[in-house]
């Protein structure tokens, strides 16, 4: 009895030092992926008037719990009975994200419109617009249901050769500490130029306006930084799956370092998948028309 009891505890140090080194790999492997989903949900959930930013940011996080909770079973089915599947929704969700990381780039430079946060939280205190509010929610929502699709996935990747019990363990840690982290992190992001004006006001003594002053001018550099990151780890990550998951692109992309073979390969797809749906929009209206 006793020895079964001890075999039991053994089982469950097995298991946590199992699931605690492959959490270390599939976090480092999603890391990319978080980087442009804080970037994403901090210039989201920005520009609020001051008591709306934290509501907001609490609906986009339910938002983005209840996308984990409807996509951790299906891929963890289709893992078990189709892993062609899930490698092909891996190579998808690469396209998908050289294609955001392209267009960054590309509305970056041809269609910049230069507005900082501070202009759009003036704009919408004038409009104080529900229905803009709606939209911006929903828009984050959607983004983090094609992100957190990408993180599971990824995540899932690495624990292949895991027991089941091990992968569905590590996955959901996975979920659970990307949406836990993310919003955490934006929640204090937003409240930055807050706290700013906060001081500015209440500050007895010229260094407390100082540090007022630099988080209320800072809040849009640490969006911009976010999203400058962000941008990166698309094209890394995408060009990861790429390499990974496509047999002789992986050989090709052997005579080049491995960072930058990553880089090439998701600004070409990148580049491809803007230019076809560019295409695309084009070529609609005027069938459309005939």
């Amino acid at each position: 009895m006793s020895a079964s009891f001890f075999a039991f505890f053994d089982d469950i140090a097995l298991l946590m030092d199992d699931v605690a080194s492959m959490t270390k790999v599939a976090t480092k492997k999603t890391a990319g992926l978080l980087g442009d989903d804080l970037a994403v949900n901090a210039e989201k959930s920005s520009g609020f008037l001051t008591n709306r930013e934290l509501p907001v940011l609490w609906k986009i996080t339910k938002g983005a719990f209840l996308n984990k909770v409807m996509i951790l079973p299906v891929a963890f089915l289709l893992n078990a009975y189709a892993p062609l599947v899930v490698q092909g929704i891996l190579i998808l969700g690469g396209i998908y994200l050289a294609y955001e990381g392209v267009e960054k780039i590309y509305h970056y430079l041809f269609h910049r419109k230069g507005k900082t946060v501070a202009v759009v939280k003036k704009k919408l205190e004038s409009e104080n617009s529900k229905e803009l509010e709606q939209e911006k929610v929903k828009s984050a929502i959607f983004v983090d249901f094609i992100l957190s699709i990408e993180i599971i996935i990824i995540a899932l990747s690495t624990v292949t050769e895991a027991e089941m019990r091990v992968q569905i363990i590590v996955v959901t840690l996975i979920a659970i500490l990307a949406t836990v982290g993310v919003y955490g992190v934006v929640a204090l992001i937003v409240r930055m130029d807050d706290l700013g004006f906060q001081l500015i006001k209440e500050s007895e003594n010229k260094y407390g306006r100082y540090l007022g002053k630099a988080l209320v001018a800072g809040l849009p550099w640490v969006i911009r930084i976010l999203t400058l990151v962000g941008t990166i780890a698309l094209l890394l990550v995408s060009g990861g799956i790429f390499k990974h998951n496509i047999p002789w692109l992986h050989h090709l992309a052997e005579i080049i370092p491995s960072i930058a073979a990553d880089m090439i390969l998701g600004i070409i797809v990148g580049v491809l998948a803007v230019a076809a749906m560019k295409l695309f929009t084009k070529l609609k209206p005027a069938k459309a028309a005939i």
